[in-house]
């Protein structure tokens, strides 16, 4: 997604008082955004805290302010700025991580992304973006830049079968369509899912839905998914996120809320930061039961 990301900001930075630090990475991708932006492109070093520091000023100034780096560099290591200098002020800075969930796999704990969005939407105002596809880019980054709010990009990798007919982008949509459970992923897992749902019979084919924009006080769910989890009495969800925190938790909240009884709710999540081993992003998945043929077990069984 992070030439998408790009190729996006650069048309956006045609019409708008833009400026962009990154906590110096982006390189062999971020160089067309470099060009455009010429002195309003700042390379703020190894030194992220004062890079959000640096942007939520910018922001002040009437800039409209993105500030990128990798997923936990992005939101761990500044995180009392973040909640200090940006959400306190209600500053529409723009953060991006790169590398969301098991993104940066093989590089260990300390490179993984899993509480990332739990822990940013407990601060005041934020608003979190997690597209599903690379050709969600351009709309999302739209819909982000036009936030008044603190914001939170989280990129991954689009994921989905060649032949896919991918819907235009919107907070909530529904990807496949069966007789079964509905089922609610969180960004990019949604595509992952879709080949191996749809080959499915239809007796037991779930209802994907791809959620894309969180906290659902700012995004309720749809009357149609409403519809389905209540007729199902049961609905399964998907997030490369630890379960406390995560967008399980906030669901059964908000149904707990709405009044909305089920009789079973599963929630597939990122189960650990440590293991006995580290490999790539599907290694991880794989570890914490969120592959698809996992997926498609836990949803296909009594």
């Amino acid at each position: 997604m992070r030439n998408q990301f790009c190729d996006a900001l650069v048309a956006r930075s045609k019409t708008r008082q833009m400026a962009f630090l990154t906590g110096d990475l982006g390189f062999m991708a971020l160089e067309p955004l470099q060009k455009a932006l010429g002195t309003h492109f700042i390379n703020a070093g190894v030194a992220e805290q004062n890079m959000i520091s640096v942007s939520a000023a910018m922001a002040r100034e009437g800039l409209e302010t993105w500030a990128y780096s990798i997923a936990p560099f992005c939101y761990a290591r500044p995180f009392e700025q973040i909640r200090n200098d940006i959400c306190f002020h209600g500053l529409p800075v723009k953060l991006i991580g790169n590398g969301g969930g098991y993104g940066y796999g093989v590089m260990g704990p300390t490179h993984h992304a899993i509480e990332d969005y739990g822990i940013l939407l407990t601060l005041p105002n934020m608003s979190v973006y997690v597209p599903v596809f690379d050709e969600d880019l351009e709309a999302v980054i739209s819909r982000m830049g036009d936030n008044t709010s603190p914001s939170y990009l989280r990129l991954g990798r689009g994921e989905v079968y060649k032949d896919f007919v991918i819907p235009p982008y919107s907070p909530w949509r529904q990807l496949t369509y069966g007789l079964g459970i509905p089922v609610i992923a969180v960004g990019p897992l949604a595509g992952l899912y879709v080949a191996a749902i749809q080959a499915l019979p239809e007796a037991k084919r779930p209802n994907l839905w791809a959620v894309s924009e969180l906290p659902l006080s700012k995004n309720p769910l749809p009357e149609a998914l409403v519809k389905q989890i209540i007729e199902s009495s049961s609905v399964c969800v998907a997030e490369e996120h630890v379960a406390r925190g995560g967008f399980g938790s906030e669901l059964a909240l908000y149904l707990a809320e709405h009044g909305i009884a089920i009789s079973r709710f599963r929630h597939l999540c990122a189960r650990s930061h440590i293991y006995d081993a580290y490999g790539s992003q599907n290694f991880l998945r794989e570890k914490s039961g969120l592959t698809a043929a996992q997926l498609i077990a836990c949803v296909t069984s009594d």
